[in-house]
Formats: C-alpha cells, structure tokens, sequence
C-alpha cells in the first residue's frame, strides 16, 4: 500500500464517467494494491448512505450495491484507528486541534507511512503528512 483514500476521492470515483477527469486519470495510473482506504471513511460513506435512505430510499439501494462491491475491491486495505494512529493523532492536535476525521486520516497516513490522497489539502498541511490532490492537474498542487 502507498495511498490512503479520503471519503471525497472514493465518491468522485463513484461518478463513472462524470467523475473528474484529473481524479480518473490518476486512479488508472496506480496500481490498485497500491491504494486503501480507513475505516472512517467508510463510515462516512455509510452515513451518507443512511441519510440518503431518508429521502431516497431506490438511490440508497443503489448506494448499498455500490458500496459493498467498492468495499470487496478494497479487500484487506481498510486500515483501523489502531493505537498507533491515536497517539499520533494526540500528537498533532497540540497546540492547534484539527477537524477530527481529517486529523485521523492524516495521522493514520503518517503511522503507516502513506500519502493520503484527498482534496483537503488544506485541512491537513500543518501535519507533515505526505498530501496529493488528484483533483488538481500536473503542476497545479
């Protein structure tokens, strides 16, 4: 593994052919073994799911097919907040906090020595983490 997955590069993904150009083509370049995702993430996704449900409960189903079939392609590569990650976590949230699942998943790619792939680049800068933003064309990150 070498790319940590945030929620926002997983549901661009999810567009098919609407998903943006940038994203698609970086996406095709990496081998797929090279990419995982945090458990988070899914629960975000899952969420976001549940509360489609609400209002929309054939989209939800839809959501449900395409999230178990995102979820086996993935395999083994969810990684957990373990406690590595939470005293990482600890660590970076000192003076200033960060927003909480952002500062997990920079933390879960500094623990495993990731580059967390995401378009919050800015929520995540002061961390040291290791950043791409594969919504941003060459040069422009």
């Amino acid at each position: 593994m070498k790319f940590l997955l945030d929620t926002n590069v997983i549901s661009e993904l999810r567009k098919g052919t609407r998903a943006h150009p940038n994203v698609v083509a970086w996406a095709q370049s990496i081998d797929p073994r090279d990419l995982a995702t945090s458990v988070l993430v899914l629960a975000e996704i899952r969420r976001g799911v549940e509360l489609k449900r609400l209002k929309d409960p054939a989209q939800a189903e839809r959501l449900d097919a395409w999230f178990a079939r995102m979820r086996d392609k993935l395999e083994d590569r969810v990684l957990p907040v373990d406690e590595a990650v939470a005293d990482c976590w600890a660590r970076l949230n000192i003076p200033n906090p960060l927003p909480f699942v952002d500062g997990l998943m920079a933390a879960t790619a500094l623990a495993r020595g990731l580059v967390l792939v995401t378009r919050n680049i800015r929520d995540v800068a002061v961390t040291g983490a290791q950043v791409l933003d594969p919504f941003a064309g060459p040069g422009e990150a």
